[in-house]
This record gives C-alpha cells, sequence and structure tokens, in this order.
C-alpha cells in the first residue's frame, strides 16, 4: 500500500496546523485547571510556563488575564528565565474569581532582528532585509491609531532609508520600536493555553490574621452564665492582645434529650449547660440565639462594637442537631432512620454521641436540605458575619461545599470561610481545593524540628502553597497537645511564636492558653480536664501570671513585620542542635526579613550554631552586623553565616531577629532597626 499523506482533520478545518508553539506546564495550576488557586487582593500573581517551537525563531509570549465577569482580556509581557521557562505577573485588584492563560507566537520582528545583528556583524549586504524589517513594521502601523501609527510610519520611513548596516541595527533596536511592534504586531497562529486557568482573589485577612477563641458563656466576671454583653466587655482584653477575630463557638439554643454533663458525662446533672455542639431546642434552632446569651440585637451590638475594636466576629456553624431541634419534628425526613423507625444518632464507635442527629445527605430531600443550610449562612451575613469556621466539613459531601460555598461568594465574595477538618490528608486538601478559604492543620501533633519542617516545608513549598492556607492553633477546645500538658509555661510560649510566624494565619483558644490550663481529663488523654465544651467557667482575665503581654508583643511583632504576611517566603536555616528550630520569613524583594530562633526543650538552656546565608540578603560578610531581638529588646554582633545563639525557656524561649534593609547607595545597604 502507497504511504498515508493525510493530516490531522483540526489542521486541515483551520490553522492549527500551523500553530508551531507549545505552551505547557503552567503555573499556578490546581489539578490541571480544575479549580483554582488563592490569592488575596493586592497579591502580585507570577505565571510561569514552558513555551518553546521547533527551529530557530524568535517567541513571545504574553499572559493573559481578566476579572471571571468581565469579557475582556488585560495582558502582560512574559520574559524568559532558563531552558524554555518562561514567567510574566499581573496583581489582582478585585475580589472574586479571575480567569488567566497563557498566549505565544512565533515573533518575526524580534527574529528578523536578530538575523539581522548577525548579518551587519559579519559585515554582510543587508538590503533584502531592510525591506522585510519595513514589510514587518507597515504591518503593525496598519493596526495602530493615533501618535503610535505615526511613530511607526516615520520608522519604516527611517529604516527604509537607512544607508548601512549599523545604523540600520541601530534602529532595529530602538527600545520605543520593539515596544510597538510587540503591541501591535500580527500574532499569526498565536498559540493559547488550555484550558483558561482559574484564581480566586480573597480579601486581605484571609492571609493574614490572629484569632481568638472563647466560649460567651464563660464572659462573666462571676459565677453565672455568660452573655453577649459580658462579651462586649471582654473585647478590650482580646483587642490589647492584637488578635484582630474573635471566634465564638456555637451561641444556639442547646438540646436537652441526652444532653452531656461535666467531663463529657453520659448524664447530665440538672445544673450541666450542655454543650453549644448540641444545636437546637424549644427556642429554636441554628438562626436562634441561646435565650441566656441574649438577643439578636445584642448580637448585632456585638459585631458592631468588635468592629470598633478592630475585631472581626467569626461564627461557629456545625450542621447537626439535637434531637430537640425543631427540624426534627418539622423535617424528619432529613435524617437516617434506624430499622426500628427512631433516628441514627450520631456514632464513632465506641463513642456514641446520643445528643447530636447527623444530617442525612443522601435523603431523598436533600435539595430543600441545601437550600436550607445555605439560608443560615445568609441568616448570620444577614447580622454582619463575614467569617464562619466551619465544624468537621469534612463528614458533610464535598459537592454540598462546593456548592454553598459558590453561592454564598457569588453574592458575598468578602466571606471567608474556616475548615475545621482535622482528618486525612486528601480530604483536607479537596475540601481547601473546593472553596474553603482557610484550613486547620496538624500543627498541634507537629514537635520536633524533623516534624515542623518537613510540615511546613509541606504547606509553602508544594503545590499545597496554591490553595490551601494553614490557619496554625496549638490548642483548641478539643486539643490540649502532649506538649502543653508537660511543658509548662515555657512551652505554651514556644508554641505561641512557632504558630503566630510560620503562617499569616494562626489562632489559640483563651483564656485556657494564656493562662496555661494543662491537665487533661485523664492520662493520654488529649480532652481538657473540667472542660468549657460542658461546664461554664469565671476567668480572671487580670491574674498576674497570665501570659497576655507576651501573647500581645508577639502580635505587635506580627502586625508590624511585613514579611509574615508571605507564607510562600518561608525557609528553614540549619542549626546544629536538634532542640533549636531556625527559619526567616522574607518580603517578596526581600527588603524585610524576620528570623526566628525557637528551643524546642521547655526544660533546658540550649544552645548552638545559626547558619544564615548573609550573602543572599546583602550583608557584609567582612565585618560584623547587629541583630535585634524583637521580643526582648536584646541586640547582637553577629559575623558571616555562621553565629551562636543560646536560649533559656524559663526566660524566653526564642529569638525574633528583624532585618530591614535600606540602600544609603546603589551598592551599600545597612540592616536596621
Amino acid at each position: 500500500m502507497p504511504p498515508s499523506h493525510s493530516v490531522p482533520h483540526d489542521a486541515v478545518a483551520g490553522q492549527n496546523g500551523r500553530v508551531r508553539v507549545v505552551i505547557e506546564d503552567v503555573s499556578p495550576s490546581v489539578d490541571g485547571g480544575r479549580f483554582p488557586a488563592k490569592r488575596v487582593v493586592g497579591d502580585l500573581v507570577i505565571v510561569e510556563a514552558d513555551v518553546f517551537a521547533d527551529g530557530h525563531d524568535a517567541i513571545g509570549a504574553v499572559v493573559l488575564h481578566r476579572p471571571a465577569d468581565r469579557d475582556h482580556w488585560s495582558e502582560v509581557a512574559m520574559k524568559p528565565l532558563v531552558n524554555d521557562r518562561w514567567s510574566g505577573q499581573f496583581s489582582v485588584d478585585a475580589l472574586g474569581r479571575h480567569c488567566f492563560t497563557v498566549a505565544a507566537w512565533i515573533d518575526r520582528f524580534a527574529t528578523w532582528r536578530s538575523g539581522l545583528r548577525k548579518r551587519v556583524t559579519a559585515g554582510q549586504e543587508v538590503a533584502a532585509e531592510l525591506l522585510i524589517g519595513g514589510d514587518l513594521i507597515h504591518e503593525a502601523a496598519v493596526a495602530a491609531a493615533g501618535f503610535d501609527a505615526q511613530r511607526l510610519d516615520e520608522l519604516e520611513r527611517r529604516l527604509r532609508d537607512s544607508s548601512n548596516g549599523p545604523a540600520a541595527l541601530a534602529l532595529a533596536e530602538d527600545e520605543d520600536l520593539a515596544r510597538l511592534m510587540f503591541r501591535y504586531a500580527p500574532r499569526r497562529f498565536a498559540a493559547t493555553y488550555a484550558p483558561e486557568l482559574g484564581l480566586t482573589a480573597d480579601r486581605p485577612k484571609a492571609g493574614f490574621s490572629a484569632w481568638y477563641e472563647m466560649f460567651p458563656r464563660s464572659a462573666a466576671p462571676e459565677r453565672r452564665h455568660g452573655t453577649l454583653k459580658d462579651v462586649v466587655a471582654r473585647l478590650p482584653y482580646v483587642a490589647s492582645m492584637g488578635f484582630d477575630v474573635l471566634y465564638l463557638p456555637p451561641i444556639h439554643p442547646i438540646g436537652r434529650s441526652y444532653r452531656k454533663g461535666r467531663n463529657n458525662a453520659v448524664e447530665a446533672g440538672p445544673d450541666d449547660p450542655g454543650s453549644p455542639w448540641g444545636i437546637g431546642g424549644p427556642e429554636g434552632g441554628h438562626t436562634a440565639i441561646h435565650p441566656q446569651l441574649g438577643t439578636l440585637e445584642d448580637f448585632r451590638d456585638l459585631v458592631a462594637a468588635a468592629q470598633r475594636h478592630g475585631i472581626e466576629l467569626a461564627m461557629d456553624v456545625a450542621f447537626q442537631a439535637s434531637p430537640d431541634h425543631p427540624w426534627v419534628r418539622e423535617h424528619p425526613e432529613w435524617f437516617r432512620k434506624r430499622p426500628d423507625g427512631t433516628i441514627q444518632y450520631a456514632e464513632n464507635p465506641p463513642k456514641k454521641y446520643q445528643d447530636i442527629y447527623p444530617f442525612d445527605f443522601e435523603c431523598e430531600a436533600w435539595e430543600s436540605l441545601w437550600h436550607e443550610l445555605k439560608a443560615v449562612f445568609l441568616h448570620w451575613i444577614d447580622q454582619g458575619v463575614r467569617i464562619f469556621r466551619v465544624d468537621n466539613p469534612h463528614t458533610k459531601p464535598f459537592s454540598f461545599w462546593q456548592w454553598v460555598i459558590a453561592e454564598i461568594h457569588r453574592d458575598h465574595p468578602e466571606t471567608i470561610f474556616l475548615a475545621e477538618a482535622f482528618t486525612r490528608p486528601r480530604i483536607m486538601e479537596r475540601l481547601a481545593k473546593i472553596g474553603f478559604t482557610q484550613s486547620y492543620t496538624y500543627f498541634a501533633w507537629r514537635d520536633t524540628k524533623h516534624e515542623l519542617t518537613t510540615y511546613l516545608t509541606e504547606l509553602t513549598r508544594s503545590e499545597l502553597r496554591e490553595y490551601f492556607r494553614p490557619n496554625l492553633w496549638p490548642n483548641t477546645p478539643d486539643i490540649l497537645p502532649e506538649s502543653l500538658q508537660a511543658g509548662g509555661r515555657p512551652a505554651f510560649m514556644a508554641r505561641l511564636v512557632l504558630a503566630a510566624t510560620l503562617s499569616g494565619n494562626y489562632g489559640i483558644y483563651g483564656p485556657p492558653f494564656e493562662h496555661g490550663w494543662s491537665a487533661p481529663r485523664e492520662p493520654g488523654s488529649e480532652e481538657y480536664l473540667n472542660s468549657e465544651k460542658y461546664e461554664i467557667h469565671v476567668h480572671d482575665v487580670e491574674r498576674p501570671d497570665s501570659l497576655r503581654h507576651f501573647i500581645a508583643r508577639v502580635n505587635q511583632i506580627r502586625r508590624t513585620t511585613p514579611s509574615i504576611a508571605h507564607a510562600a517566603a518561608l525557609e528553614f536555616h540549619p542549626v546544629d542542635n536538634e532542640q533549636l528550630i531556625c527559619y526567616s520569613r522574607a518580603s517578596p524583594d526581600r527588603s524585610d526579613v524576620l528570623l526566628v530562633v525557637v528551643n524546642l526543650d521547655p526544660w533546658h538552656v540550649q544552645s548552638g550554631w545559626v547558619d544564615f546565608a548573609v550573602e543572599r540578603l546583602d550583608l557584609p560578610s567582612n565585618r560584623p552586623y547587629q541583630m535585634h531581638d524583637l521580643l526582648s529588646d536584646a541586640r547582637y554582633l553577629w559575623h558571616g553565616n555562621r553565629n551562636y545563639v543560646e536560649l533559656n525557656p524559663q526566660v524566653a524561649p526564642a529569638h525574633l531577629f528583624r532585618l530591614r534593609r535600606r540602600a544609603r547607595s546603589e551598592r551599600d545597604f545597612e540592616y536596621y532597626l
């Protein structure tokens, strides 16, 4: 049989057969573009791609970007890096979804200019080349208008009139001509990367926030059930420590049936308040407020008062119901039935949670359930809430979260969702991909230098950094880690510094954190003894042994150190002692650097030598430079890359050195505070 001469159908049908440029491995890209990457408004988005073609022709490439609700593309030129890798960047200046892609083409003008340069250098005749160049410029002039068209016409004439090669080359390499040709020259047979990639731009607090969690029923200054007005009175205290998000566990009515008692006892006493997560009673459900806490008007007053203190209120959303929830009576079809006809309560064998009914997301009435749960978010948004901490989202369908978050963000793109999912990595990652703004992490269980270094490197250096925003918590009402049970005050201080400086987002559960609560319910348990989940406490926020002033200092350092907001700039540095961990956070231009050294041993003085590459920061290698510890205000003289540190955990378990670069001349930099 004769050889086949067929060509691909799409090459015959259109111009694809003449497209020579290849675009591959575009970043940022999450799962090949199935999900959007995450940034905050004001960020520079750095787009990279492999761009190449056959032969030796020059290539032009641009990043195309636009808000998702607009049709018009903006473009920025890309520049070659190494090995056919190209880079371009654009800033996001609007909330919501954005689209971007990469387009590239054979740049005939740049190819011509390169050939002209070689011929002139070799002393060859270039008359024909000047005619070709004139034609290229003419094509661009036809596409231009106004002054740009006039300028191109002038440059075309001058090129055609050039009497010698060097003069023509000087004209061809004119920067103004290159700019105009890149803008107006036809881009024949351009390749465009498909599919378009997505990006979600959140407000700045999505990437930089400090959370404080407290139980409002424990906010009273004396032994009684606290109220939302007591929380208002507590706001100056929270603000004084530098927190900008106040997170409240559920504030709804609590069921009476199967209510849990102190320390999670199966039977409650007559005065036990029950768990706030046993949501719903005769007074209402997820849109109601516990009557002992106050009224909806009190809640609005709290939201307004918090704003006056520079604090946003975060609501807990736990989609589950107590047996007394109105939905159990009004919508029994939303719950799973047992063989005897009773509703199935929550279980995690051998644990039983008779006080909680999970929703059946596989029920026939799933659509009405979805819309009712969406209405819960909208209700609290109407009251001024824009931050939600979602309880156990990994026990509800991914499809529901993807739908409801998109629905909320359509009209309220400023809304922040924090996923409280301590589960398997792939599940946590999926929740982040489908829309959750921030995510709880395994930080509470990462204690050693190796564990912390490995885990934080994964969060900030792998693809995770494009969509998974970590929110680090050293403790929660459910988690009292072993490190805090045994390490005393130094452990609390060290864990605070780690949480506050390793990530842009972190939080603590207080006042138990600043008061050093460390007693577990029983040996080997991470549950607090006499947990606030099941009883009311009175907290003396003025007690002299509180860590409140230390916390305030750390948060002040965070607020005045721009480099902490850039999680991708985290870098670990070697220390010859496994009990000391050292890392730095740098602003994008490395003009602002925070170098942190933490003693992970809460009982003993630890010392070692830190390796810190001074040449990367333009620090002097031949003379001493000053290091200023922002925690203690002490100053140290360091020299070169290798320097000695010593930390006594009973005094201060960490150094926070800040370096800022000030240019006195083009080559002279001073590191100072």
